[in-house]
């Protein structure tokens, strides 16, 4: 399939917050790449000097800001980093997640806090460090926010993952609304990519091993299942922050392997009525006929291994 028309992002201002590894590294290099100059964050001073060094080596212009992602301060060293090295900020990309996975009655509530912190409160403060200057600059801006599969469908042993990228969708939609008379888009990247977390799933191990050893990974999960690279979901980064995204705002957007696919909002799906209201037999009546048949299926249905 031939390309698309090059998308630049010359003259526009970027941070991505969680920039050290992984989507976050490679969507880093696609928006410098494109033209933008780049603030890389990470919690990780090596991983953020890499980066930049990177982006700097390649001819193009980066500034690292070390710090972990969640409190008030880290997201207004971001924004501010952009400001003063760049002279402005038009794309914030809140990236930044960490993971502590167990099942619901072994999580601590350590855990649970750290993955929100990172994830939900991360994202807030981000949001709210560069909302707050997008609406006193003529033009508006771009939040590319970052929700999961899980979020949208729930993972057996991510209640706090799956909660945090849930929220996450949730203020996409409702920061769309609010910003709307500002110029500024909001939407939400659903990636799948094979990264540490996912190589770590048991019927995916061997791809993961085959891709670290230079082999492609095969069109039933590039196609199939949408899993591709953390390279494969960068384009869409730069697809949002360009001008050519300007009239796409309040989406949960899905890309992984040769796959992109936009993701339904939460709507009712069937309806049932009874004069004066329901009561609790009513409810039971009614439900194996009219509401059972349009059970949602939950979780994330992955690959079966060649047998």
């Amino acid at each position: 399939m031939p390309g698309g028309e090059a998308i630049r992002l010359d003259g526009k201002v970027a941070v991505v917050t969680g920039a050290g590894r992984g989507i976050g590294r490679e969507a880093a290099l696609a928006l410098s790449r494109a033209g933008a100059a780049v603030v890389v964050n990470d919690v990780v001073a090596e991983a953020v000097t890499g980066v930049v060094s990177d982006i700097r080596d390649a001819g193009g212009s980066a500034e690292g800001v070390v710090a972990a992602i969640g409190p008030a301060e880290a997201g207004e060293a971001c924004v501010r980093a952009a400001v003063e090295r760049f002279g402005d900020l038009h794309v914030l990309c809140a990236n930044a997640g960490i993971l502590r996975d167990n099942v619901l009655w072994k999580t601590p509530d350590e855990s649970f806090d750290a993955v929100i912190d990172t994830h939900l409160r991360g994202t807030f403060t981000c949001a709210r460090a560069a909302a707050r200057h997008f609406r006193g600059r003529p033009g508006g801006g771009r939040l590319i926010l970052v929700s999961s599969i899980a979020g949208q469908k729930g993972n057996f042993g991510q209640t706090a993952y799956a909660a945090a990228k849930a929220g996450i969708a949730a203020m996409a939609r409702t920061w769309s609304l609010e910003l709307a008379r500002d110029g500024v888009t909001v939407n939400a990247v659903v990636p799948n990519a094979m990264t540490a977390m996912t190589a770590t799933i048991p019927t995916l191990a061997p791809h993961a091993e085959a891709l670290a050893r230079g082999e492609a990974l095969p069109a039933a999960l590039r196609r199939g299942f949408g899993l591709g690279t953390a390279g494969d979901v960068a384009p869409l980064f730069v697809f949002l922050a360009s001008d050519r995204a300007a009239g796409v705002t309040g989406q949960c957007v899905g890309i992984g392997g040769d796959r992109l696919s936009l993701w339904s909002h939460p709507a009712e799906i069937v309806q049932a009525y009874a004069d004066g209201g329901w009561d609790a037999g009513r409810i039971a009546d009614i439900w194996d006929d009219t509401m059972a048949p349009f059970h949602q299926a939950v979780g994330i249905e992955l690959p079966r291994p060649k047998t």
